[in-house]
């Protein structure tokens, strides 16, 4: 039987210790009517991406204690949530990879884009007999996970970490089995840079890595490295400083080659001037950043929703809850390891969120 990751949040109230009003509610004059139906906030439910599952787990909870507004989020992998939302089987998807216009076209109506956090992709091993941290080039992370770098003591991996000892451990490899957005900013990073995997394995959610067991979902990849000596694989950020005694993870190497640690500051520094960057329909990649400082295997995640929701009240309680994610939602990422979407993406979030509509033709929300 699958194993899926379900969530149960409620959607936050914005009353006392908030904002003074909601800045999705609608004006005193044009509140809806007052019944039932119009002033209890519709469930939600999502689907997807196990890359964002740490810091989403947060926001739902936080914002069910503020609003009581319930929002169920099954972690199953980027490729599930685009699957879920195509077929509007929920009410959000989220994924790390934005859509492609093939995937895109097979959706009944038109999904929009909307960027919730910032992340990392880091390469991860067991720390048994290895240091906290490595430091590896991209050609040495194509080796290891073509099968062609079998051990932790080749060459190509003592280049760069002349300053340790490292054992003559035999390497395996573990790799996400299930449609992963986490797995096409990895195999992106790869793809970029190394002409061997470009040629063999190529990138995208889903693609047959040459050596190495599968595992679903981040927290599978990592509770199999942590139980597994000499195990390295690629998960976010967030999974590989949960089991910091267990696991260790890698500088990796920018298109400068500099080697650039994953961090709160490195993420901040890939989406430098992003809002110069990012296209009208918020489609973007942030692997190979420009910047010196910029971590190469960063990431977006992305909530897909509907232009025009299918369900009036589930399209404004999906908007409130959105333009919360992306303003007081953005605080309580540190801690768990996501940065904060940088005020100008911000901005353009605001006004792909004032697009959204509902059968009636109105516009979902009205923003102050």
């Amino acid at each position: 039987m699958r194993r899926r990751r379900l969530v149960l949040v409620a959607v936050a109230c914005l009353g006392a210790g908030c904002k003074d009003r909601d800045p999705l509610a609608p004006p005193p004059d044009e509140a809806a009517p007052r019944n039932a139906t119009a002033e209890t906030p519709a469930d939600l439910r999502g689907a997807g991406s196990t890359f964002v599952f740490p810091i989403l787990s947060r926001w739902v909870s936080e914002y069910h204690r503020n609003t009581g507004t319930r929002v169920a989020y099954v972690a199953s992998g980027s490729s599930d949530g685009i699957k879920q939302i195509s077929a509007r089987a929920v009410d959000f998807g989220a994924s790390d990879v934005a859509m492609s216009d093939e995937e895109l076209s097979r959706a009944p109506s038109p999904i929009v884009h909307v960027p919730i956090t910032l992340g990392a992709v880091v390469v991860t091993y067991s720390r048994e007999g290895l240091p906290a941290r490595l430091k590896l080039t991209r050609d040495a992370i194509a080796g290891i996970f073509l099968g062609d770098i079998t051990t932790w003591n080749d060459p190509r991996i003592a280049a760069t970490n002349s300053d340790v000892r490292l054992p003559a451990m035999d390497i395996a490899v573990f790799f996400r089995s299930d449609g992963s957005g986490t797995t096409g900013v990895f195999t992106k990073y790869l793809s970029n840079g190394n002409k061997r995997w470009k040629e063999r394995v190529g990138d995208g959610k889903s693609v047959k890595f040459p050596v190495g067991a599968g595992a679903k979902g981040n927290e599978g990849v990592a509770r199999q490295l942590a139980r597994t000596p000499g195990s390295v694989g690629y998960v976010e950020l967030t999974y590989a400083k949960q089991a910091d005694l267990a696991l260790g993870y890698a500088y990796v190497e920018s298109p400068a080659g500099k080697m650039v640690e994953p961090s709160l500051e490195t993420i901040d520094a890939a989406a430098a001037g992003l809002a110069r960057r990012i296209p009208d329909d918020m489609r973007i990649s942030l692997v190979d950043a420009p910047g010196d400082d910029a971590y190469p295997i960063s990431s977006l995640t992305f909530a897909l929703v509907y232009q025009t929701a299918a369900d009036e009240l589930k399209g404004r309680t999906l908007a409130r809850f959105l333009w919360w994610v992306v303003h007081d939602g953005q605080k309580l990422g540190g801690p768990l390891h996501y940065a904060p979407l940088p005020r100008e993406v911000v901005t353009r979030v605001e006004e792909k969120l004032r697009t959204l509509t509902v059968p009636s033709g109105a516009v979902a929300l009205r923003l102050n």
